[in-house]
């Protein structure tokens, strides 16, 4: 762990993001540990997530609230315009697409973070329902 010393907070942090397919904010993070670790902080949580991102554990994702993914290996989100919940995407990592923008560039390319917007399925059906009920 990069010379840091075991966390039991870290770990349960950890553990929580492995064990969603949410991508929570710090807060969401915090709220759902808070009930059962009432010593926990909302600074330890913003802090060991800060650490296991910078570790490569979990990886870092910027939306206008930063949301965090226990799932580090390189694939796709879908970001709902409507509630703001984001999902990941069941769609292959596209190597094809970092060689063409490596090659059509002065710029080395490490990766890409594919994010995909508009209104999610569960929204769809609230507005479908809003809509019979009218």
């Amino acid at each position: 762990m990069n010379g840091k010393r075991y966390s039991r907070q870290r770990e349960l942090i950890y553990q929580t993001l492995m064990e969603t397919s949410e991508h929570p904010t710090a807060e969401m993070v915090y709220q759902w540990l808070k009930p059962t670790n009432p010593n926990l902080s909302l600074g330890t949580v913003y802090r060991n997530l800060n650490l296991l991102a910078s570790e490569g554990r979990i990886t870092r994702m910027a939306f206008p609230v930063e949301r965090y993914d226990g799932n580090t290996d390189p694939h796709c989100h879908f970001r709902c315009d409507v509630c703001g919940a984001v999902y990941d995407l069941d769609l292959p990592y596209c190597r094809d697409l970092d060689e063409k923008v490596d090659g059509a560039s002065r710029h080395k390319v490490e990766g890409h973070e594919l994010i995909f917007h508009g209104q999610c399925a569960r929204c769809q059906e609230e507005e479908k329902s809003l809509k019979k009920s009218s």
